[in-house]
């Protein structure tokens, strides 16, 4: 097992030669064409923002749902019901990313990762129609969503966030219907959560994952 350090050139080594976390490289840069490039091959960078290069990943046990098994509980389906926040998506990507970095001052935690740098990224790569969010609203106060990368029929979630509960798997189920109804066929969590879980996330393994993503 290896860790592979990335140049100015635009490549990324083979996955299944790097470490069991998932880490195959460090280095390189957060430019679009990059991102664009990691995200068509399964990689993405996560890292604390106070490191001075990205590192890598690509796990070759991918934790992801299907658009049409997004599991909705009883009670999400009574609060879908109830109309009280209103859904969206792309009316506010900066409102979400930011709200992503700093919900429960998270920005302060240790191993923080969403900082100045990633948050430039993404919104490159949303101002280019390749990042998307959702976003969750209380009249006209912004209370949850979610962002990530949107590429083909697949979509790579990044973060998530709720000031009001329950509001990040409001934006969730609104990713998922919404994309299935356009044609998607996968959102890549990218690690388990018991949250994710209970929504209907589960494991494939990375060949049935690039077969899909590469389609």
């Amino acid at each position: 097992m290896a860790v592979f350090q990335l140049d100015n050139d635009l490549w990324f080594p083979d996955p299944h030669l790097g470490e069991e976390s998932g880490l195959v490289a460090v280095g390189g840069d957060l430019s679009v064409d990059r991102l664009i490039l990691a995200y068509s091959n399964g990689f993405f960078p996560w890292y604390s923002f106070h490191r001075k290069e990205p590192w890598w990943y690509c796990p070759l046990q991918r934790f992801v749902i299907f658009p049409k098994e997004i599991h909705v509980s009883h009670s999400m389906r009574q609060l879908i019901r109830q109309n009280r926040y209103r859904l969206s998506i792309n009316e506010d990507f900066d409102g979400v990313i930011k709200g992503c970095a700093t919900a429960q001052d998270r920005i302060e935690e240790e191993g923080a990762w969403l900082g100045p740098n990633i948050i430039k990224a993404y919104t490159a790569l949303h101002h280019q129609g390749f990042a998307a969010s959702v976003e969750v609203w209380d009249e006209d106060r912004l209370v949850g969503g979610l962002y990530g990368v949107s590429l083909g029929s697949s979509f790579f979630g990044e973060s998530m966030f709720s000031l009001v509960p329950s509001a990040s798997k409001l934006a969730l189920i609104h990713l998922a219907r919404t994309f299935e109804m356009l044609g998607g066929q996968l959102i890549d969590c990218q690690f388990e959560t018991p949250h994710l879980r209970s929504m209907g996330g589960r494991y494939i393994p990375y060949e049935e994952y690039i077969s899909i993503i590469s389609k």
